[in-house]
Protein backbone atom coordinates (compact mmCIF):
# COMPACT_ATOMS: atom_id res chain seq x y z
CA UNK A 1 0.00 0.00 0.00
CA UNK A 2 1.35 3.35 -0.64
CA UNK A 3 1.84 5.59 2.18
CA UNK A 4 -0.77 8.04 3.03
CA UNK A 5 0.25 11.88 2.56
CA UNK A 6 -1.48 14.98 3.38
CA UNK A 7 -2.71 15.68 0.14
CA UNK A 8 -5.47 12.24 0.32
CA UNK A 9 -7.70 12.98 3.44
CA UNK A 10 -7.10 17.26 2.30
CA UNK A 11 -9.20 16.07 -0.98
CA UNK A 12 -11.92 14.93 0.96
CA UNK A 13 -12.34 18.58 2.23
CA UNK A 14 -14.31 20.06 -0.81
CA UNK A 15 -16.02 17.31 -1.47
CA UNK A 16 -17.49 17.03 2.08
CA UNK A 17 -18.06 20.91 2.31
CA UNK A 18 -20.29 20.49 -0.33
CA UNK A 19 -22.39 17.90 0.97
CA UNK A 20 -22.49 19.97 4.27
CA UNK A 21 -23.46 22.30 2.13
CA UNK A 22 -26.33 20.43 0.72
CA UNK A 23 -27.47 18.94 3.97
CA UNK A 24 -27.91 22.34 5.36
CA UNK A 25 -29.79 24.16 2.73
CA UNK A 26 -32.29 20.83 3.40
CA UNK A 27 -32.31 21.59 6.96
CA UNK A 28 -33.30 25.37 6.14
CA UNK A 29 -35.86 24.28 3.55
CA UNK A 30 -37.51 21.55 6.25
CA UNK A 31 -37.62 24.68 8.89
CA UNK A 32 -39.56 26.75 6.27
CA UNK A 33 -41.66 23.68 5.54
CA UNK A 34 -42.32 23.31 9.45
CA UNK A 35 -43.61 26.62 10.37
CA UNK A 36 -46.10 26.10 7.05
CA UNK A 37 -47.58 23.07 8.37
CA UNK A 38 -47.77 24.87 11.43
CA UNK A 39 -49.96 27.14 10.15
CA UNK A 40 -51.83 24.51 8.37
CA UNK A 41 -52.05 22.30 10.92
CA UNK A 42 -53.51 25.30 13.00
CA UNK A 43 -56.00 25.69 10.44
CA UNK A 44 -57.44 23.19 9.25
CA UNK A 45 -56.25 19.78 11.39
CA UNK A 46 -56.22 17.40 8.56
CA UNK A 47 -55.03 13.30 8.29
CA UNK A 48 -52.41 14.54 5.50
CA UNK A 49 -51.19 17.44 7.69
CA UNK A 50 -50.80 14.98 9.93
CA UNK A 51 -49.09 12.51 7.64
CA UNK A 52 -46.65 15.22 6.60
CA UNK A 53 -45.46 16.43 9.85
CA UNK A 54 -44.48 12.72 10.80
CA UNK A 55 -42.66 12.34 7.65
CA UNK A 56 -41.24 15.54 8.16
CA UNK A 57 -40.29 14.55 11.76
CA UNK A 58 -38.30 11.78 10.60
CA UNK A 59 -36.58 13.10 7.63
CA UNK A 60 -35.11 16.23 9.74
CA UNK A 61 -34.02 13.45 12.16
CA UNK A 62 -31.93 11.85 9.53
CA UNK A 63 -30.90 15.28 8.00
CA UNK A 64 -29.46 15.59 11.35
CA UNK A 65 -27.77 12.25 11.01
CA UNK A 66 -26.47 12.80 7.84
CA UNK A 67 -24.73 16.30 9.19
CA UNK A 68 -23.13 14.86 12.46
CA UNK A 69 -21.10 11.84 10.52
CA UNK A 70 -20.12 14.25 7.41
CA UNK A 71 -18.83 16.66 10.16
CA UNK A 72 -17.61 13.61 11.48
CA UNK A 73 -15.75 12.50 8.40
CA UNK A 74 -14.19 15.94 7.87
CA UNK A 75 -13.22 16.03 11.62
CA UNK A 76 -11.39 12.81 10.98
CA UNK A 77 -9.57 13.99 7.81
CA UNK A 78 -8.32 16.66 10.02
CA UNK A 79 -6.89 14.71 12.39
CA UNK A 80 -5.55 12.24 10.21
CA UNK A 81 -3.57 15.19 8.29
CA UNK A 82 -2.11 16.30 11.73
CA UNK A 83 -1.45 12.45 12.69
CA UNK A 84 0.98 12.46 9.45
CA UNK A 85 2.40 15.36 9.85
CA UNK A 86 3.66 14.22 13.73
CA UNK A 87 4.60 11.23 11.67
CA UNK A 88 2.20 8.60 12.68
CA UNK A 89 1.57 6.92 9.69
CA UNK A 90 -0.44 3.40 10.53
CA UNK A 91 -2.58 5.63 12.92
CA UNK A 92 -3.20 7.96 10.37
CA UNK A 93 -4.25 5.01 7.74
CA UNK A 94 -6.57 3.93 10.24
CA UNK A 95 -8.55 7.40 11.14
CA UNK A 96 -8.52 8.20 7.54
CA UNK A 97 -10.28 4.75 6.88
CA UNK A 98 -12.74 5.38 9.66
CA UNK A 99 -13.17 8.86 8.10
CA UNK A 100 -14.06 7.44 4.75
CA UNK A 101 -16.86 4.67 6.60
CA UNK A 102 -18.53 7.91 8.05
CA UNK A 103 -18.79 9.69 4.97
CA UNK A 104 -20.43 6.79 3.29
CA UNK A 105 -22.72 5.87 6.53
CA UNK A 106 -24.00 9.85 5.68
CA UNK A 107 -24.61 9.27 2.09
CA UNK A 108 -26.15 6.00 2.86
CA UNK A 109 -28.45 8.02 4.98
CA UNK A 110 -29.05 9.96 2.53
CA UNK A 111 -29.54 8.08 0.07
CA UNK A 112 -32.73 6.84 2.38
CA UNK A 113 -33.82 10.66 3.22
CA UNK A 114 -34.31 11.32 -0.58
CA UNK A 115 -36.68 7.73 -0.46
CA UNK A 116 -38.68 9.56 2.63
CA UNK A 117 -38.81 12.69 0.46
CA UNK A 118 -40.57 11.50 -2.06
CA UNK A 119 -42.47 9.46 -0.42
CA UNK A 120 -43.72 13.01 1.23
CA UNK A 121 -44.15 14.20 -1.93
CA UNK A 122 -46.58 11.17 -3.01
CA UNK A 123 -48.79 11.90 -0.24
CA UNK A 124 -49.39 15.68 -0.97
CA UNK A 125 -50.16 14.50 -5.05
CA UNK A 126 -52.28 11.28 -3.53
CA UNK A 127 -54.39 14.78 -1.74
CA UNK A 128 -54.71 16.59 -4.90
CA UNK A 129 -55.15 13.97 -7.04
CA UNK A 130 -58.69 13.50 -4.72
Amino acid sequence: MEELTLTTPALLFSAVSLILLAYTNRFLSYAQLVRTLKDQYEQHRSQITVAQIENLRHRLYLTRTMQILGIGSLFLCVVTMFLIYIGLATLSIWVFGVALLLLIGSLGVSIREIQISVRALEIHLDNMER
